[in-house]
């Protein structure tokens, strides 16, 4: 079997566990089926979550089980569909401030930084649209499907594919200047974590288990860390990917794996300060000083930042295809594959909220700010919802 029919494989079993996982809800499941997706629990709703706008964006993630992610910026949301239409919008009422259609597939965005909007396409197309109303300044072709949001710090755009490789191009005209190959395994999951610019570095997960930071200038190696090991007989057992996106808490990278790690990660150095035994293909953030981490069987962890060990764990969710975590004010948001978004509590970590946003799901990483909470649901319906504490007078 050709490598390539190997990680298409990998895929259609991922596709094949998330539609057997809808058909065992429709038709109920076997009693003794440990991974089918919890009930919702009635909860002591400690929060009131009001809806402040929701507007469609295009077909939102289309069929290529993409996770399309808004960026902020200022005070307008930047946000993209599938299906090539790209907004623009005033992120405290929704109102659109310009769109545009690119007519081509977009898998990889919204990336944002020296005025331009950044996207990826599934044929490998980078594109490069000014923030001011959506007009293509630049295109620039890379070999392999773009996944996640091109990154940029005004000079150098920094752009992952699926098939392991970084490029380095020029901000400037899209022109390449350097390109690093990660020798990615035999079989990955179907995602790529979002690269980060940091000062001196362009630092990027991938497949093998790694993470590697490159001079964003010259794309010279200066470190690698090994967040996983791969282990076992067969090479689903051995795969390590890290998917989700890593959080950088200065001077401290903290990234995760699916059937590996939590690892803190010196960013200076590439030294590993500490680790964690865990499985996700989700992100991170923290907050209340945490680290949190949605694991891939459904429970939501709350680690201790600055000391090893676990503050809580919240199992009530397990198999519902979390998304990453979003911290918000004094809560943890989480939203699943039936477009709800749970409202936890940071301190320990018990569900005090729930509304439904999109019937087809969440994937995306949700944004938030202040106390707004930013969800892009699958079938592209955007929505900002207000999260705060229930009124008990």
């Amino acid at each position: 079997m050709s490598r390539l029919m190997k990680r298409l494989l990998a895929i259609q079993l991922l596709l094949l566990c998330t539609a057997c996982t809808t058909l065992e809800n429709w038709f109920g499941s076997a009693p003794d089926d440990t991974r089918a997706p919890a009930d919702l629990l009635d909860i002591v709703e400690e929060t009131r979550i009001k809806k402040l706008w929701s507007v469609g964006v295009g077909n939102g993630q289309g069929n290529g089980f993409y996770r399309l992610q808004p960026v902020l910026d200022g005070n307008t949301l930047y946000a993209a569909g599938s299906d090539g239409i790209v907004v623009a919008l005033e992120s405290d009422s929704g109102k659109r401030i310009w769109r545009e259609d690119l007519e081509t597939e977009i898998s990889g965005g919204v990336g944002i930084g020296g005025d331009m909007l950044l996207l990826g396409s599934s044929d490998g197309t980078v594109i490069a649209l000014s923030d001011q109303d959506g007009s293509t300044l630049w295109t620039s072709q890379v070999q392999g499907e773009i996944l996640a949001a091109p990154q940029t710090n005004g000079r150098v755009v920094v752009v992952q594919s699926y098939d392991g490789r970084l490029h380095g191009l020029d901000a400037g005209d899209g022109s390449s200047l350097w390109s690093y190959d990660s020798n990615l395994p035999v079989l990955t999951l179907r995602g790529t974590s979002t690269p980060l610019i940091y000062e001196r570095f362009a630092i990027a997960a991938f497949g093998n288990g790694r993470v590697v930071a490159l001079d964003v200038n010259t794309g010279a190696v200066r470190w690698e860390a090994r967040v996983a090991i791969a282990q076992g007989r067969s090479e689903i057992d051995r795969i390590v990917d890290i998917d989700g996106n890593m959080l950088l808490v200065p001077p401290v990278l903290w990234a995760v794996s699916y059937q590996g790690r939590l690892a803190a990660i010196e960013v200076a150095s590439g030294r590993k300060l500490r680790q964690e035994e865990v499985s996700s293909y989700a992100g991170l953030d923290q907050g209340f000083g945490n680290i949190y981490v949605t694991e891939e069987s459904g429970t939501v962890i709350a680690f201790y930042r600055n000391s090893s060990g676990i503050r809580w764990e919240q199992g009530d969710l397990s198999f519902r295809q979390l998304s990453s975590p979003r911290a918000i004010k004094g809560y943890v948001a989480v939203a699943d594959f039936r477009g709800y978004v749970h409202i936890l509590s940071q301190v320990d970590g018990r569900i005090v909220g729930r509304t439904r946003t999109d019937g087809d799901g969440v994937r995306a990483d949700m944004l938030a700010r202040d106390d707004v909470l930013y969800v892009f649901g699958n079938s592209g319906k955007l929505t900002a919802l207000r999260v705060s504490a229930r009124d008990t007078e």
